[in-house]
Parts: C-alpha cells; structure tokens; sequence
C-alpha cells in the first residue's frame, strides 16, 4: 500500500523548512545538504525522502549522483492554499493595531 504523505506535515518539521531553503536557491546533492546539518546523513536523507514523497522536492540523476531541487509548482499550490488565510490573519492583526491606536490616543 503506497500512502501519500501530506505536504504540510513535511513542512510542520524545522529541519525539512531548512533543507526546503537551502535547496531554495540551487540544486544540491544529499551529502551536500547533509553537511549544513549535525545529524547523520541517514537522517538527512528521511527528511529528502519525506519531501520528495510529497512532491516538494524533485530528483534528478546526473551520473552516480542525484540531485534535489524544489518543486516550484508544489509550492505554489501550498503557497496558493495558505494565502486566505495569511490575509485574514493580516486583517485581524491591522484590526487590532487600529484598536490600539484609539485606545492609546484616549489615554
């Protein structure tokens, strides 16, 4: 049975938002990635293994060595999904600071 796994859990963990921004910016290989972390490289690989699973990540082999790049597609489709409600929270923040003007100008 091949389960999916879900984009927003892979991202829930710190360490997969940290190889999601490293590989931001350019192709790097697991041992590569590997080495701006202090966990074993097996551990590193679980991590590109979640995030290519949920198709935030792409491989592509170039000879023995496979190299990992975001998936921009994905992310826009997560990006997509967060939007309303980045904006409702943006509303409510501005609501409040707007409260908190008058509140302080009555003082």
């Amino acid at each position: 049975m091949n389960l999916r796994r879900d984009v927003f859990q892979a991202i829930a963990d710190p360490t997969r938002r940290a190889i999601l921004l490293l590989v931001a910016s350019h192709t790097m290989t697991a041992g590569a990635i590997a080495s701006n972390f202090d966990t074993a490289r097996p551990t590193v690989s679980k991590h590109l293994q979640i995030l290519t699973e949920c198709e935030l990540l792409e491989q592509k082999q170039t000879g023995r060595e496979i190299y990992y790049h975001i998936n921009a597609q994905k992310m826009k489709e997560v990006a997509e999904f967060i939007e309303p409600f980045r904006k409702m929270w943006d509303d409510r923040f501005n609501k409040l600071e707007t409260i908190m003007k008058e509140y302080q100008s009555k003082k």
